[in-house]
């Protein structure tokens, strides 16, 4: 039988056969040595081939092949250095969920994010959430942020998923695709999906105020389909963001600015740090690149990992 992942628990997945029904399966042991390092070898959006067996009154699938992925996100694990996480597959787009306080989204957070969506081909969308919470002053913030990735190329909307503000616009996007939502623990993605969708009644959570960051509400990724023709996959709260299997050379090719003026760099080799002639470093310096998208690059290719926790300025919290 043929059916696509709608849940991963890690020893168990929810996939949805052809035949519209839903079924509870598990992995061939051969999943986990061949050499896969991700945590989950199996993600939600896979599209996979599984068999039934008769386990007393019900019926239990059992995965024994997973077709290609069209794309993927995939993080390293914070805690296990060693370790990688797929965090879906098979996505049409990620809608990257961003506040400016409760809680903080870094702009280092949000770099290597796009970088790793550009390098496994995920279209990104930036969705600047809460803007109903923000003084003038924060407002203005997010209007300079939102005219960054603009410039770049990145799509950017400002919401509010308590209010309902350009919620719509986030459906209208929704149709006919695979969307995840993405983001920190609290930036508001369980809410927003139940705005877009209110009969899932996606369980929500209070921001901890001793902290200031979001409660888990979420611990497992899962696919939901919606009424308006589209799947949402909702995702746990992400705190670091590890990049993958990256060399230090490319890194600046998932960098679209970056990337645009390597041509114009008197060596075809260049990392833009220390080299001469140099036209990203001439761009900076001329305000033509971002300074917090430069320092983020250059956080990865010096291999620094727990940074999440740095504002565009670099100051660290």
């Amino acid at each position: 039988m043929e059916g696509k992942v709608y849940k991963s628990t890690g020893s168990w997945y929810t996939v949805k056969g052809a035949d519209g029904s839903f079924y509870e399966c598990r992995i061939k042991g051969k999943f986990r040595i061949k050499g896969i390092k991700s945590t989950n070898p199996i993600a939600v959006g896979d599209h996979v081939h599984f068999e039934l067996d008769d386990k007393g009154d019900e019926k239990v699938g059992v995965i024994h092949s997973i077709e290609d992925r069209k794309n993927y996100i995939i993080r390293k694990s914070v805690n296990l250095s060693k370790q990688t996480h797929i965090i879906a597959a098979n996505l049409d787009q990620v809608f990257l969920l961003i506040t400016l306080n409760n809680p903080i989204t870094y702009t280092i957070f949000i770099d290597r994010f796009l970088v790793t969506a550009e390098a496994y081909d995920v279209p990104v969308v930036l969705v600047f959430n809460k803007i109903d919470t923000y003084s003038q002053e924060e407002t203005d913030e997010i209007k300079f942020l939102a005219s960054l990735y603009r410039e770049i190329g990145y799509t950017c909307i400002g919401i509010s998923a308590k209010t309902g503000k350009n919620v719509d616009k986030i459906k209208e996007m929704m149709k006919g695709k695979t969307s995840m939502f993405s983001g920190h623990s609290g930036v508001g993605k369980s809410t927003l999906i139940n705005a877009i969708e209110p009969n899932l009644e996606i369980k929500t959570a209070e921001i901890s105020q001793q902290h200031l960051q979001g409660q888990h509400t979420t611990t497992f990724a899962e696919m939901f389909d919606l009424s308006f023709g589209a799947q949402i996959i909702d995702t746990p709260g992400i705190k670091g963001f590890g990049i993958v299997d990256m060399e230090k050379e490319e890194i600046g090719d998932y960098f679209p600015e970056l990337f645009e003026l390597k041509q114009d760099c008197k060596f075809n080799n260049c990392i833009h740090v220390d080299e001469p002639h140099c036209a990203v470093k001439r761009a900076l310096e001329a305000g033509k690149v971002s300074w917090s998208r430069y320092k983020s690059y250059l956080q990865m290719i010096n291999g620094e990992e727990d940074t999440y926790r740095m504002d565009m300025y670099g100051e660290r919290k």
